[in-house]
């Protein structure tokens, strides 16, 4: 629908009203009158037209006094005011000037030439409005928090706000063109994450997989997160579509942090619980009538121990609190000679029977001064959660799982995992990584856990500038998931953070 324009016809006599009404007839225009000075100003207050059509010849008071009430006013001062005057001499015309007329039209009028004249200002009217509103719009993109940015077909960047310029190290000045396109801009500084994620852009991911840009941890700042969502323009655009930039830092964090905290909770404190109530338990029911004293002796050594050992695991919560997993200055390095006992012990907790690891080089010695960025504790809730989908998604919950470990380069390690469970599609595979996703057709709430284990992983793994993925075992079935992970020099560890 075509948008009118609001005209005001400000005159003492109705005919004159009348006429200028039927001259207006079968315009786009919305009229509304007023027969005096007073009435006038209430009009425009209450319609704020586009145009005054405003008589200068008025009892009490005049035109001119009412155009300088008009332009006094904050709301009215930019309305644009037409004097319809029978006055033809200078004086006249340079007082309606001083009064802030735009235009003067002398009685009697020529019909054509006055349609004219109000088609060109109102014209005019809505280009300013367009622009004004336009204006606004800019000013509040360039107070968001968001980072917005214009791209084309080709991904090259037409416009990017503040915020934008800011996530992406450009220039503060909007008016120097931006030569490369988002993609490039974003390598330069971030890790497009998940890979398998990206290779479309700039369309839409498949599925329902989230597109993240991550600056790794430094040892002088944390892990930077970008969520990056592709927003699509109308129908007739000019150009391709907006991309919005949201920091989601502190959200990623304190995914990781709830996860990390709830797996040590269940996986740390329940096994001794079990050793020393199952303990107390029988002593309670069967001691006076049925044990010997090495009997007894032997549950409380077994309740001591379960004891110790929940003490312990307290600790390490406390510990793990105080110092999160991140880079190994941020806690105790992992040392990849302990790959194999920390296998041994989540193959254990998780009750699996066949778990292979291989290495292409003498496990002792090579590895003795290897040390990842990520900590202790960060590996152990990494292995813990893929062991566990394994186990999870196994037919029988019975996997065999083989673990291959290598050096591709001096600064990283590579850590393959693969089961013989079930393959998964091409959507699934790339939303593996997202957050709350399982692995099923139809969401039935039946699947253990709640599809947070994976996304805890690529946090911490994206989070030290690694990268991980996950496919199909060919031949299959199954699936294999590759960590590469950065490594660490032994002169760069803080060596007060070691155990």
């Amino acid at each position: 629908m075509k948008q009118q324009s609001t005209v005001l016809i400000v005159d003492d006599q109705e005919f004159a009203r009348a006429n200028l009404a039927l001259l207006l007839k079968g315009g786009d225009y919305q009229l509304i009158f007023a027969n005096d000075g007073p009435e006038a100003l209430a009009q425009a207050i209450k319609h704020v037209p586009d145009l005054i059509l405003l008589d200068v010849m008025m009892p009490d008071i005049d035109g001119f006094e009412v155009c300088r009430r008009l332009r006094a006013h904050p709301l009215l001062a930019e309305v644009s005011i037409i004097m319809v005057t029978a006055l033809a001499d200078r004086s006249s015309r340079l007082k309606g000037i001083e009064a802030g007329a735009d235009d003067f039209i002398s009685k009697p009028y020529d019909g054509i030439e006055l349609r004219a004249r109000i088609q060109t200002i109102t014209r005019l009217n809505r280009y300013r409005r367009l622009l004004m509103e336009r204006a606004r719009f800019r000013w509040v993109v360039e107070q968001a928090e968001e980072g917005y940015l214009i791209i084309n077909e080709d991904d090259e960047v037409l416009y990017a706000n503040h915020r934008a310029r800011l996530y992406l190290n450009l220039p503060p000045d909007t008016k120097e063109p931006i030569a490369e396109s988002f993609l490039k801009l974003a390598r330069r500084q971030y890790h497009c994450e998940p890979k398998e994620a990206w290779p479309n852009w700039p369309l839409p991911p498949v599925g329902k997989a989230q597109r993240y840009l991550v600056r790794p941890e430094t040892k002088s700042s944390r892990s930077f997160w970008l969520q990056v969502d592709r927003l699509n323009l109308p129908d007739g655009a000019d150009v391709a579509g907006t991309v919005c930039l949201r920091d989601v830092t502190k959200q990623r964090n304190t995914l990781r942090d709830m996860y990390g905290f709830n797996a040590m909770v269940t996986h740390k404190l329940l096994t001794p619980m079990v050793y020393i109530l199952g303990s107390l338990d029988l002593l309670s029911r069967h001691y006076r009538t049925q044990m010997s004293d090495p009997d007894v002796a032997e549950l409380f050594e077994t309740a001591h121990a379960g004891g110790k050992r929940l003490n312990r695991d307290i600790n390490d919560i406390v510990q793990y609190l105080r110092a999160l997993p991140g880079l190994a200055h941020g806690g105790v390095a992992f040392n990849l000679t302990q790959l194999y006992p920390t296998i041994a012990m989540v193959r254990t907790e998780l009750e699996l029977d066949a778990v292979n690891v291989s290495t292409p080089y003498p496990y002792e010695g090579c590895l003795e001064n290897v040390h990842t960025l990520l900590s202790t504790r960060a590996v152990e809730l990494i292995l813990y959660e893929i062991l566990e989908n394994a186990k999870k998604f196994h037919p029988q919950q019975s996997p065999t799982v083989d673990i291959s470990v290598s050096c591709p380069s001096a600064d990283q390690v590579c850590l393959r995992i693969s089961d013989d469970g079930v393959a998964l599609s091409p959507e699934q595979l790339v939303q593996v990584w997202t957050p709350y996703y399982q692995g099923e057709k139809i969401f039935t709430g039946e699947v253990a856990g709640m599809g947070l284990g994976l996304t805890m992983v690529s946090t911490l793994v994206w989070g030290v500038g690694g990268s991980c993925h996950l496919r199909n075992c060919v031949p299959g079935p199954g699936v294999m998931v590759e960590l590469n992970l950065p490594l660490v020099q032994e002169t760069e560890i803080d060596l007060d953070d070691m155990e």
